[in-house]
């Protein structure tokens, strides 16, 4: 007759003739261990965040800089090819001297337009918004105030 009741009630019948003391004691143990678990959770998660973020940035800002020294380089041969036009302008008065003038203005204008990208990639980088977003909800979160986080 045993073997007709289920699984269930065997337990519960087990777990009420425990004492109050002892049911307490586990759940708040149980309790401490979910938020023990769940803060953890959280942490790796927001370093996960921040990583992502920070990778994201990082490659935003690499190509930023790669464009300023496209500048650097294009400002650099600006100033070459001037050098060398005017000393043929000046050697020959006319003909080579301004063929070199032309590149030197066409190496101008790509620097223009690197620098130009450049700046406007390191105004993209952003950041870690999220993760600090995130990172400060977790005081509400603790104090069981989650609905303040919605509002915000």
């Amino acid at each position: 007759m045993s073997e007709a009741l289920p699984e269930s009630s065997s337990r519960e019948t087990y777990t009420s003739s425990d004492t109050s003391g002892d049911q307490d004691r586990a759940s708040i143990g149980e309790l401490m261990g979910n938020v023990t678990r769940d803060l953890s959770t959280l942490m790796r998660q927001e370093v996960a965040l921040a990583t992502a973020e920070l990778k994201q940035s990082g490659s935003r800002a690499g190509k930023g800089i790669g464009m300023f020294v496209g500048a650097g380089v294009g400002g650099f041969l600006v100033l070459l090819f001037l050098s060398i036009s005017l000393w043929w302008a000046i050697g020959n008065l006319l003909g080579r001297g301004w063929a070199a003038l032309i590149v030197a203005v066409i190496w101008a204008i790509i620097a223009a337009i690197l620098f130009s990208l450049g700046k406007k990639e390191m105004e993209r980088v952003r950041g870690i918004p999220d993760t600090t977003d995130t990172l400060g909800k977790i005081p509400n979160a603790l104090k069981g105030n989650e609905e303040e986080n919605r509002h915000v």
